[in-house]
C-alpha cells in the first residue's frame, strides 16, 4: 500500500520557519529563510504555487487574517505587515526593536498579536473600516520571546528564562480597544491572568494550545514536551506532566537528544503532533499519555507542522536545522510534504 503522501512542487529554496492551513479551505501558507511567503493549494494528490510575496528580510513567522484574502507575517526586518493575497499589497502596521519572532490573529476579537525579541508584545486592533488599521499597543515582557499560541479564549506566551504568561484574550481585546493615543505605540499595563514556569528545564521552542480550550503543549530543545492544562486547581495542575521523545540511540548506545521544533493539535480529536530535529514526527494523546504512531523519518529536521481546519491533512516542513553539524542547504533537502489522514489515524486510544 502506498503512502497517503504528496510532496508540493516549487517549496522554498531556504529554510522553513512556518506552515499555516487556511481557517476554511485547503490553501496553505509557508514562510521561509528565503524572505518569501508562498501561497499554495492543495488538489488530489499534490500542491500547486499560486503566488509568492517577497520580503526585505528572513521571515520568522506567518498568519491568516479576517479571512483567505489576507495574511500577516514577521521576520528579520523587525516589522509586522499585513499582506492582501488577492493584489500582493503590503502594509507595515508596526515595527519593533529587533527581530519579531510569533504572530498570531484572533478572528473572534479581531485582534492581531506579534511577539518579537526585544521583549514585547504589539497588539493591534484590527477594524472593518476602510483604513482597518489602528496604532498597536505594546506590553512589556519579562523575558525574550519564544512562542506564542492562542486557544479559543486565551494567549500563552513562552519566554525565556522558563518564564510563561497566559493572558484573557477578551481583557487584551478590551484595553486595547480603549488606546486612543495618537502615539505609534502606547503601552498597555495589562497583568496576564496566570504566570507560570515552565516544566521543562531547557529553552521552550514550541507552544501549542488545545481546540477545547483546556490547555496547551509546550516543547524544548532538549527532546521533551510537557502538556498542562488552564484550570487553576489543585486537582488539575496534578494532571500536568512532561515526557521524553525525539531521541535516537547512537551506536554507542547513548541517547541522542534532538529539538522538538513543531506541536500542532488536531482540530477535531484533540490529539496532537510533534516534529524533531530527528526528522521524525509522532502523534500523541496527551490525556491518556500515549504515543499513537510515529511516522517514517523526514530527509531532513522538521521545521514545521499544521494540520488542516478539516483534521484530515497534515502539512509537515521539512529544512536541515544543521543538527549533524553540516551547514549549508544541499539541493532538494527543503520541502513541504502533505499527509493525508486515513479516518481515525488521528484519533485517541484511551488510557492504557
Amino acid at each position: 500500500m502506498t503512502t497517503p503522501q504528496f510532496e508540493i512542487s516549487d517549496p522554498p529554496s531556504d529554510a522553513i520557519s512556518a506552515i499555516k492551513f487556511a481557517p476554511t479551505s485547503l490553501r496553505l501558507l509557508v514562510a521561509s529563510w528565503d524572505k518569501n511567503v508562498y501561497l499554495y493549494e492543495l488538489m488530489v494528490g499534490s500542491g500547486r504555487l499560486l503566488q509568492t510575496f517577497q520580503h526585505r528580510a528572513p521571515i520568522l513567522d506567518v498568519c491568516w487574517g479576517k479571512d483567505e484574502t489576507e495574511a500577516f507575517t514577521v521576520g528579520l526586518d523587525w516589522d509586522v505587515r499585513r499582506i492582501d493575497l488577492e493584489t500582493g499589497a503590503q502594509t507595515v502596521l508596526s515595527t519593533h526593536a529587533a527581530g519579531v519572532r510569533s504572530v498570531v490573529y484572533d478572528s473572534t476579537h479581531s485582534l492581531l498579536i506579534s511577539a518579537a525579541w526585544d521583549s514585547t508584545l504589539h497588539v493591534h486592533p484590527i477594524s472593518d473600516s476602510n483604513d482597518r488599521m489602528a496604532n498597536p499597543s505594546t506590553i512589556v515582557l519579562p523575558s525574550k520571546p519564544f512562542a506564542l499560541s492562542l486557544s479559543p479564549t486565551k494567549l500563552v506566551v513562552a519566554m525565556a528564562s522558563r518564564a510563561l504568561y497566559i493572558y484573557d484574550l477578551k481583557s487584551l481585546a478590551d484595553l486595547a480597544s480603549q488606546n486612543t493615543g495618537s502615539q505609534a505605540t502606547n503601552t498597555l499595563d495589562l497583568e496576564p491572568w496566570q504566570r507560570r514556569e515552565s516544566s521543562l528545564k531547557f529553552m521552550t521552542r514550541a507552544v501549542a494550545c488545545m481546540p477545547d480550550d483546556s490547555g496547551y503543549a509546550s516543547s524544548s530543545i532538549e527532546g521533551r514536551v510537557a502538556v498542562e492544562w488552564f484550570d487553576p486547581s489543585t486537582t488539575s495542575q496534578a494532571r500536568k506532566y512532561a515526557f521524553k521523545c525525539h531521541r535516537q540511540a547512537s551506536p554507542e548506545g547513548v541517547d541522542v537528544v534532538y529539538p522538538v521544533n513543531a506541536l500542532a493539535f488536531h482540530p477535531v480529536h484533540g490529539t496532537f503532533a510533534s516534529g524533531g530535529g530527528d526528522g521524525f514526527v509522532a502523534m500523541w494523546d496527551g490525556v491518556a499519555k500515549r504515543r499513537i504512531r510515529q511516522y517514517q523519518r523526514y530527509p531532513a529536521s522538521v521545521a514545521a507542522l499544521a494540520f488542516s481546519s478539516n483534521g484530515k491533512f497534515l502539512a509537515v516542513g521539512v529544512s536541515p536545522g544543521f543538527e549533524d553539524g553540516k551547514e549549508g542547504l544541499g539541493e532538494g533537502v527543503v520541502k513541504v510534504l502533505v499527509r493525508e489522514l486515513a479516518e481515525g489515524e488521528a484519533k485517541g486510544k484511551g488510557a492504557k
